[in-house]
């Protein structure tokens, strides 16, 4: 078992592990389509939990990011998620991007982490930096 306090899911703990620079990883909510054939790491249990951002917030303990990209759409649909985003991302761009762009762009993830977040739009691309 693991000593630290970060996440303990062994397939997660992996695919962190794993991620290069540039990689991407996303964290959705319940219900954005994930791609045939990719990775998904499926942490819901019920409608809502577990929350998006405590998902969110386990992934930001181990990665480092260098940039971010949401829906557009969140702006207008669910404002409380882009402040949540901005406030836990203080010295990170977030791209907003049109929905089915958005959709689209994640194609070229690494895996997907679903949450069961049933708020409009809470999903997040995270682009993997480098710790030097």
């Amino acid at each position: 078992m693991r000593k630290t306090a970060t996440t303990i899911n062994p397939a997660l703990s992996r695919v962190i592990s794993e991620t290069g620079h540039t990689d991407l990883i996303v964290v959705t909510d319940a219900g954005l389509p994930i791609p045939p054939g990719s990775e998904r790491i499926d942490l819901a249990y019920r409608p809502g939990a577990p929350a998006f951002f405590d998902v969110l917030d386990t992934v930001l303990a181990e990665m480092v990011v260098e940039r971010a990209t949401v829906s557009a759409e969140v702006a207008e649909v669910s404002p409380h998620v882009l402040e949540q985003l901005r406030e836990r991302l203080p010295d990170i761009e977030i791209d907003l991007i049109p929905h089915e762009d958005f959709k689209e762009r994640t194609h070229a993830a690494r895996a997907f982490v679903r949450s069961g977040e049933f708020t409009p739009y809470a999903n997040v691309i995270l682009r993997a930096g480098v710790a030097y």
